[in-house]
């Protein structure tokens, strides 16, 4: 089966083609991050215009690169939601344009599915069951998956997701949108000894987390640096960036820790842009050989918003004979209530 996936959720615009024999056959992305810089965030109307422009072009290039033509594909697949709705509404319009006029099935696909099911890309891939950490930028939960549409939460962000506080964080240290990836890299130069943050909920019963107060931790140490030094040097900023990082990384490895402990499973999954952090990789590596225990990742180019796991996510559903779908988005739409295959 020949799937054509289309992602249009935010402000990535992402297709691809994935085959159930041959495997990703495909994929091309379009960011917008230049044109939403000089905004300081993401606008809807521009990023649903954008995607508008860039989603036939890209389908085109993709079926060029696979060798293949509209006539070979099986089906569509679209991200139905969550996400910006005139954002989604540009996928969907597209894939089902496209599979009326071709006589094909159409299914919209869950964003965050997609996110958990992307390490099932990778070589090697994981079988199911397996404890996923989910770190996009507007999510950060921990599921037991225990397979297509088997998703039981277990603990997630109650405010903050882990992506968000990168960004705001980054903004209060004065780096240029989205300041999230730079932050990251700037902490690799950063001294793990000079400050420490706290961190929120590490000790808790549950396995929730709450990372809004750390950022307001990193306001008061840039309030108390500059009162102290006056304006803060790169030094001194990539100290600060470093201290952050290390703290999101502890509560999200002790974390995962105990939800493989809670669940008495042996295999991690990590997925979301959130996934490509090299520290958080690091630790999670590390922790997990101490313990006999897996870690998988999706590839890093598929780590951010992809139509690679929306084909995937989509050739899933319609190989185990979930019901097609039909013309329609979910901004708001809970992995929870998804249907079994």
């Amino acid at each position: 089966m020949l799937v054509l996936g289309i992602e249009t959720s935010c402000d990535e615009t992402g297709v691809a083609l994935y085959d159930t024999e041959a495997g990703l056959l495909a994929h091309q992305l379009h960011t917008q991050m230049a044109m939403h810089a000089r905004y300081g965030g993401v606008v809807p109307e521009l990023a649903s215009r954008d995607h508008i422009r860039r989603a036939i072009p890209l389908m085109e290039a993709c079926l060029a690169e696979a060798g293949r033509t509209l006539k070979d594909l099986d089906a569509v697949a679209y991200t139905r939601g969550p996400g910006l709705g005139g954002a989604l509404l540009v996928g969907a319009s597209v894939a089902n344009a496209l599979a009326f006029g071709l006589g094909i099935p159409v299914v919209g696909v869950h964003h965050l599915e997609g996110h958990l099911l992307s390490p099932l890309l990778a070589d090697p891939k994981p079988d199911f069951p397996f404890v996923a950490l989910l770190v996009s930028g507007g999510h950060t939960q921990l599921m037991a998956v225990h397979g297509i549409g088997q998703y039981e939460i277990l603990g997630e962000t109650l405010d903050d997701a882990a992506g968000e506080a990168f960004d705001k964080t980054a903004k209060l240290l004065g780096l240029p949108y989205p300041g999230g990836p730079m932050l990251s890299r700037l902490a690799e130069e950063g001294d793990p000894r000079r400050f420490t943050l706290p961190r929120p909920m590490l000790h808790a019963d549950s396995l929730d987390m709450s990372f809004s107060g750390l950022k307001t931790a990193v306001l008061t140490l840039v309030t108390q640096t500059q009162a102290t030094l006056g304006e803060i040097d790169e030094t001194t900023r990539k100290d600060i960036c470093r201290a952050f990082q290390e703290a999101i990384v502890e509560v999200l490895v002790t974390k995962s820790l105990k939800a493989l402990r809670q669940t008495g499973m042996k295999r991690l999954v990590v997925a979301g842009g959130v996934g490509a952090n090299k520290q958080l990789r690091a630790g999670l590596d590390t922790a997990a050989a101490r313990r006999g225990l897996e870690v998988f990742y999706p590839p890093l180019s598929l780590c951010t918003d992809n139509g690679a796991m929306i084909a995937y996510a989509g050739a899933m559903r319609l190989s185990q004979r979930s019901p097609a779908g039909s013309f329609g988005v979910a901004p708001r739409w809970d992995l929870t209530t998804l249907p079994r295959p």
